[in-house]
């Protein structure tokens, strides 16, 4: 094994051009709906719990290209395939992210008459899936307050991007939480959106959650990982805006817990 050898780390214009070679592994490290919904051509999903048969049975001489949903795990496993003695290892930054970015600019989307009739009803061009309407409302963040499911996954399949903010600097996801729709945040969150993105005022979906009294959607924020500890340009928490008795129960249970385990 080398120690002293790292991965490369690549963007998407120079990952499409890698992959115009023979002999180059793809491998996804997202989680299975994600990868399922959409990903690289040719990629095979990569776990924990394949990892040792895959770097056991690669040959060493395979160029290993390996993605993520923003690039942080791909990382990790490229250093792992570089000191387990693989040459050549890529790790994409972006993660799928940047790739579906970098397709969008190149490649119309492929819509189905369902979901070019819903971009038309609500104000939308067909070959934009990122495009802007007033207050900066994409087609994913509408269809995230909206909480339809059946055209999320379509604009996700398509290539809409996730990372998008509006005018307030909020992202789909913030959309999803005021529409209070759970299975909606719960499918933007497998696709891979920032949980714990904060607006142009330090406020996360967690806050806004609590400042509006949706204690479910704080519960399955919290439960989903979200982290009750970030604050405000204002310097307030999630918990500083508890606006009902069940979101403040909620907030000061994982605050317990995490002083728990200092």
């Amino acid at each position: 094994m080398t120690a002293n050898k790292s991965f490369r780390r690549i963007d998407a214009a120079s990952a499409s051009q890698l992959l115009t070679r023979d002999n180059v592994l793809i491998l996804d490290s997202r989680d299975p709906a994600s990868f399922n919904l959409a990903h690289i051509a040719n990629a095979r999903r990569l776990s924990s719990e394949n990892l040792d048969a895959t770097l056991l049975g690669t040959p060493k001489t395979a160029t290993i290209l390996l993605y993520c949903y923003h690039g942080n795990a791909s990382q990790i496993y490229g250093q792992m395939f570089t000191d387990f003695g693989f040459a050549e290892v890529y790790s994409l930054d972006g993660g799928f992210a940047s790739w579906q970015r970098a397709q969008n600019k190149n490649t119309p989307p492929k819509l189905s008459p369902r979901l070019a009739q819903w971009l038309l009803e609500h104000g939308y061009p067909i070959d934009d899936l990122d495009a802007i309407a007033e207050h900066g409302m994409t087609p994913l963040m509408r269809a995230g307050k909206l909480g339809d499911i059946g055209i999320i996954f379509e604009l996700l399949q398509a290539g809409a991007t996730l990372d998008t903010t509006n005018s307030d600097g909020n992202n789909a996801l913030w959309l999803a939480c005021v529409g209070g729709d759970l299975e909606t945040i719960d499918i933007l969150l497998r696709a891979g959106i920032a949980l714990d993105h904060q607006n142009d005022n330090g406020a996360s979906c967690l806050m806004y959650a609590a400042s509006t009294g949706k204690h479910a959607v704080v519960e399955k924020l919290l439960t989903l990982g979200a982290d009750p500890t970030l604050r405000t340009l204002d310097d307030f928490s999630a918990l500083d805006m508890a606006s009902t008795v069940e979101c403040l129960r909620l907030l000061r249970r994982v605050e317990q817990e995490l002083v728990q385990r200092v």
